[in-house]
């Protein structure tokens, strides 16, 4: 048993309904309901009566609930006990699929510095990088938000600093740019960047422009490699597409399809029992923070 699966449960028989648990958890309740299901399969039992509205645990579920706080009081303690007897241990750090390729260099490079501390990254989904940092999995979470359209909403458990802005802007292959008939690659709704393009890319679309999917990812650097390829236009951070501007080899088309500018946070747990690596924390922000 896993303990972020512990917490998922454990949120949904203190909430009392999956769209309250899910604000707990800091993802959405699609990502949110996709997971309770996930745990379900990987045990290979029922755990929550899905007759009822809101949805709750089952009764023979519920009961064991003292009994699943526990074993989570104990995992984490085990959790610090190993962290601490083994000195001053790596970081790990989650990213968003395009931040471990376009930003998460810098912060590895301020990290590891002068023999600093070795650095894991792992690259994921944006509701998944907060949960992981929420149990307690990675150190540091660098995500982007859209404020208005998918905005970062984090309560004091949670401290942040602002890294920067980066634009998200429509790319393609020099041939296609002309068409007013344009295949694209789309992003799943139930990620950051889907949500991006359904509620500001999509309704800002030109009339005359006809948009056709030909392709759907969640993971930026294919979404790139399709777009390289001619498959369609794809909506990229400037960041990951400036040698490809620079080359030629795509053509921006912010000039007749809409972007959208985007901020980038690092984020971090406010409360931590251990603060070992406050002063690396310290480091990033005078490093990296962005003005404002």
């Amino acid at each position: 048993m896993r303990l972020e699966w512990l917490d998922d449960i454990l949120a949904v028989a203190e909430a009392g309904s999956l769209a309250r648990a899910a604000q707990m958890r800091h993802v959405s309740q699609s990502a949110f309901t996709r997971r309770l299901r996930a745990i379900e399969e990987a045990l290979g039992v029922p755990l929550f009566d899905r007759r009822r509205k809101p949805v709750v645990l089952l009764p023979e579920i519920e009961a064991q609930a003292g009994e699943m706080r526990a074993l989570a009081t104990q995992l984490r303690h085990l959790r610090e006990a190993l962290t601490q007897t083994s000195g001053a241990r790596g970081l790990t750090l989650a990213c968003q699929h395009a931040i471990t390729t376009t930003h998460s260099p810098a912060i590895v490079s301020i990290l590891t510095a002068q023999g600093g501390r070795s650095v894991r990254v792992r690259s994921d989904n944006r509701d998944e990088c907060l949960l992981r940092l929420l149990s307690g999995e990675v150190d540091l979470a660098v995500v982007y938000a859209a404020p208005e359209i998918a905005p970062l909403t984090l309560n004091r458990a949670f401290e942040q600093v602002l890294l920067g802005r980066e634009r998200l802007i429509p790319v393609a292959v020099p041939r296609l740019a002309q068409g007013e008939d344009l295949p694209f690659i789309g992003y799943p709704s139930d990620v950051f960047l889907g949500q991006v393009m359904a509620r500001a890319i999509m309704p800002g679309v030109p009339a005359h422009r006809v948009l056709r999917r030909r392709a759907e990812t969640a993971l930026t650097l294919a979404a790139r490699e399709y777009a390289c390829r001619g498959i369609g236009v794809a909506w990229l951070p400037e960041g990951m597409v400036a040698e490809d501007l620079e080359s030629g080899r795509l053509k921006s088309l912010v000039q007749s399809l809409p972007g959208q500018q985007m901020e980038l946070w690092m984020i971090r747990l406010s409360d931590r029992s251990d603060d070992s690596w406050a002063h690396d924390w310290a480091r990033l922000v005078a490093a990296l923070a962005h003005p404002g």
